[in-house]
C-alpha cells in the first residue's frame, strides 16, 4: 500500500508565504513525476506545479515566479514553496505522484489534500 500525506497548509495573509510538503510511504519501488494540484470552491482541479524524477519542472502560468516545486528523492518527499500569496490561491492543495510499487504496478496516487486560505 502506498500513501501520500500532505502537510503545511493553513491561513496566511496576502503577500505571505507557506511551504507545503508531501511524503510518500509504503511499498515503493520508484517514484516518477510528483506534482501539486489545487481545487478552489466551485472550480475544477488544476495543475499547479510538477517535477520529474530528473528534476525538470513546469508551472501553471498563474504561479510562475511565486511558487517553487522541489523534491528530496532520499525522503520520497515533494515540496511547494509558495511566496507572494494571493487570495485567488485559496484552495485545497493535493499532492500527486506516479509510483511503481515493489509488486511492479505503476499508477497515479493522490493525497487527501491540505487547505490553503489566503486572506486579503
Amino acid at each position: 500500500q502506498v500513501q501520500l500525506v500532505e502537510s503545511g497548509g493553513g491561513l496566511v495573509q496576502a503577500g505571505g508565504s507557506l511551504r507545503l510538503s508531501c511524503a510518500a510511504s509504503g511499498s515503493i519501488f520508484s517514484i516518477n513525476a510528483m506534482g501539486w494540484y489545487r481545487q478552489a470552491p466551485g472550480k475544477q482541479r488544476e495543475l499547479v506545479a510538477r517535477i520529474t524524477s530528473g528534476g525538470s519542472t513546469n508551472y501553471a502560468d498563474s504561479v510562475k515566479g511565486r511558487f517553487t516545486i522541489s523534491r528530496d528523492n532520499a525522503k520520497n518527499t515533494v515540496y511547494l514553496q509558495m511566496n507572494s500569496l494571493k487570495p485567488e490561491d485559496t484552495a485545497v492543495y493535493y499532492c500527486n505522484s506516479g509510483i511503481t510499487t515493489r509488486s511492479g504496478y505503476t499508477r497515479d496516487y493522490w493525497g487527501k489534500g491540505t487547505l490553503v486560505t489566503v486572506s486579503s
